[in-house]
């Protein structure tokens, strides 16, 4: 079962395709992970299924609708949505960043404040954090408040946009793994953008590699480090030791 489905998707800048006729399924509870060039398309096919672009052509269908522009800011609260910088609100403690989307929806304090702890506990920050402001915080630290924030109302489909690239290897790697456990505890759908083979490799159930708008290979991490589908792949994954 897909919880995201693309039918003959283009989007177009211009007369350049930035997506071309893309149709496929995102698996149910599995991480995917999207690589591909800077240009080649991933990062509008992200947001192309948070409703951010509406394609030019085709039909994009999630949690088994096709998807409704003109209520797109509800369905959005059932996705959540992390890009490199966090764009954490800096006038705002971190409790208050976390809890934001709790507070538009109308959870109750009670409801917040247990759901906060526990995704603080998830990417293991104290508690003493949430009375600190992102200045105060590391790099490593916001990119995890950025995480809690986007899955407070825990929403089946998780997106990451490159969420992890600014970050040193230490830090990532940490983050990386608390996102695993993150899955174990909390199975969702999440969809991965980023350019890091390695990345993809430990994150992810699937990859898609990306080029000029189009799919040129789909299939389970196995099948792609075993078998990848062009020369270009198979040198991609040579020169990062695959």
């Amino acid at each position: 079962m897909s919880l995201i489905q693309f039918k003959n998707v283009s989007h177009y800048y211009g007369t350049a395709a930035a997506v071309d006729n893309l149709s496929f399924e995102i698996e149910e509870g599995k991480i995917t992970a999207i690589i591909g060039k800077s240009g080649s398309g991933k990062s509008t096919l992200l947001q192309i299924i948070n409703g951010l672009i509406k394609p030019s052509k085709g039909e994009v269908i999630v949690f088994g609708e096709p998807l409704d522009y003109r209520n797109i800011n509800k369905i959005r609260l059932k996705i959540g949505y992390s890009v490199q910088g966090t764009g954490l609100f800096p006038h705002m403690t971190i409790y208050n960043n976390i809890a934001i989307l709790g507070k538009i929806t109308d959870e109750s304090k009670h409801d917040i404040e247990r759901r906060i702890d526990t995704l603080m506990s998830f990417v293991n920050l104290a508690p003493s954090f949430k009375t600190k402001f992102p200045y105060q915080l590391s790099g490593g630290e916001q990119q995890r408040v950025g995480i809690c924030r986007a899955i407070m109302l825990n929403p089946p489909v998780f997106l990451l946009d490159e969420a992890f690239a600014a970050l040193d290897p230490e830090t990532k790697n940490e983050i990386h793994n608390e996102l695993l456990e993150m899955q174990k505890a909390e199975p969702r759908t999440i969809v991965i953008v980023t350019h890091d083979i390695n990345e993809a490799i430990k994150l992810a159930d699937n990859i898609m590699f990306m080029e000029g708008g189009q799919i040129k290979q789909y299939a389970s991490k196995q099948e792609v480090m075993s078998n990848p589908a062009s020369k270009s792949i198979k040198d991609y994954m040579e020169r990062r030791g695959y």
